[in-house]
């Protein structure tokens, strides 16, 4: 039997818990961070809030006692069980005081009061209303069921038949389709106007005849009114001319009516207190603040209502009553177990500190980067800038300043920015010279506010614009730009 022998060489990456945790701490955006840092203070009782305070006495005085002190009378050597805060706090766990604490409050940080207020959610408002009616029994059930199917657009997309039937096989509740539809335009009479519409055009009518029922006499609601039911197919591909010749009326009527429709809100339900608008819009509490002083930038890193943590050293009061009269084996349980959280509790305020020291490191490098912009607000003057640039002047890994730069924000004083919006690709113009994409962006929306609405120019168009200027560019690069601008094609940005 031959042996066979190989070799084989294998790359191993250890990360040390530390490091794992900064890692995690670096993706949190401040309101994040405050979320993780309560969940930790409730899990560790060796951390609390408050700013450091001075080594108190009792360190010292059971420090002795524990060590036993050179005037032990009886000079008896220290026994291998007894555990000692000098052996507590030992090799790896003699770390400065400076450690043992961490201030998340900038120098020009006061203290605020938080104020909570609590309001009536979107369904809690429909219920309220549907209480005034004067409704059966029956009535009021099918109501309430009515409501439940309403999305948080403040629509009701289920089909009447539907209903019915659910009613019937659900609940046990026989009701006709034309019954469910009388209770139905009762809560389309509720606030806010539009509530209850089963497609936009029913929903912009609701409101304009809520409005002509306190003006009747309008005008402009009227001729609003004959848009929305004679021509909403036209409206909603912005025909204008077929329009005016269908309900004969000149553009000057036409375009004041069109302004009235516009100013109705297409999402009734978007004003409820749980609404999805309100639930899936982003929380955008700043993580930097950049001011403009003299001349001058001065950054600094957001608080928010972030506490200041710091080791609870009264805690360890508990080994107190475990030098005399204990067993061995209960003293080693009691300080394995305090030594751990203890442990636990400097790492994360490591951690914290180093996540603070790294936010900032980076946000200046940004700054410097991209100091002609946070000068001037000018997004033109903004340069082509990736994450190697930040990472080759910091120092700091790639995946690091990718980390940093997601889902944080920066308060500047012309506006706020997310910080992955400063990393933008390039582009080489006809003269040779390097431009951002974000200058592309501004040159083709500029294009785009000078055109004539009533002849939008095309993408094509745009692309031949853009060319003049220097900027080669292609279509679907326009009509990304384009999307990302949130600006329509040509035909629906026409206007009268």
């Amino acid at each position: 039997m031959a042996l066979k022998q190989s070799l084989q060489q294998k790359l191993g990456l250890k990360i040390n818990p530390l490091q794992i945790q900064l890692i995690k701490l670096l993706e949190l955006p401040t309101y994040q961070l405050e979320q993780r840092i309560k969940e930790e203070l409730e899990s560790n009782p060796l951390l609390e809030e408050g700013q450091e305070e001075p080594e108190s006495e009792y360190t010292v005085e059971n420090e002795e006692e524990f060590e036993g002190g050179e005037d032990d009378e009886e000079g008896q050597e220290k026994n291998e069980d007894d555990f000692t805060l000098e052996d507590y706090m030992n090799d790896e766990d003699d770390i400065p005081d400076y450690k043992l604490s961490v201030s998340n409050a900038s120098k020009d940080d006061e203290a605020r009061d938080l104020i909570f207020s609590q309001g009536t959610t979107f369904r809690e408002n429909l219920m309220s209303q549907l209480g005034m009616r004067n409704l059966s029994d029956l009535e009021r059930k099918v109501a309430e069921y009515i409501i439940g199917n309403i999305d948080d657009d403040g629509y009701l997309r289920r089909n009447i038949g539907n209903i019915v039937d659910d009613l019937a096989f659900g609940a046990g509740i026989e009701i006709s389709e034309q019954e469910v539809e009388k209770l139905l335009k009762i809560i389309q009479e509720f606030e806010p106007s539009g509530v209850g519409a089963r497609d936009l055009r029913e929903c912009l009518l609701l409101q304009v005849r809520h409005k002509l029922s306190e003006n009747p006499a309008n005008p402009v609601l009227q001729m609003a009114q004959a848009v929305l039911t004679d021509c909403f197919e036209e409206f909603s591909r912005k025909h204008y001319e077929k329009i005016a010749r269908k309900l004969r009326i000149s553009d000057t009527d036409l375009k004041i009516a069109i302004e009235e429709i516009l100013k109705l809100n297409p999402k009734p339900g978007g004003t409820g207190g749980d609404s999805s608008f309100e639930r899936n819009a982003e929380k955008v509490i700043p993580d930097f603040t950049l001011d403009l002083v003299d001349g001058e930038l001065q950054l600094t890193l957001n608080s928010g209502n972030l506490p200041e943590l710091r080791i609870n050293k009264a805690y360890l009061n508990i080994l107190d009553g475990y030098k005399n009269g204990q067993s061995a084996k209960d003293k080693k349980d009691v300080v394995s177990f305090v030594k751990y959280k203890l442990n636990s509790a400097k790492s994360f305020i490591d951690a914290v500190e180093q996540r603070n020291n790294t936010l900032m490191l980076t946000m200046t490098a940004i700054v410097q980067f991209q100091k002609p912009f946070f000068l001037t607000g000018d997004e033109s003057l903004l340069k082509p800038m990736i994450l190697r640039d930040i990472a080759d002047i910091t120092g700091l890994d790639v995946s690091t300043i990718s980390r940093v730069s997601n889902s944080k924000y920066v308060q500047t004083w012309f506006g706020i920015y997310a910080l992955k919006d400063f990393f933008t690709g390039s582009m080489q113009m006809d003269s040779g010279e390097e431009v951002s994409t974000g200058e592309l962006k501004n040159a083709l929306k500029d294009i785009i506010d000078a055109e004539d609405k009533r002849k939008p120019l095309t993408d094509d168009e745009l692309v031949d614009l853009m060319n003049q200027k220097g900027y080669q560019i292609a279509r679907r690069t326009i009509a990304k730009y384009r999307q990302m601008l949130d600006i329509p094609v040509a035909r629906l940005r026409r206007e009268i």
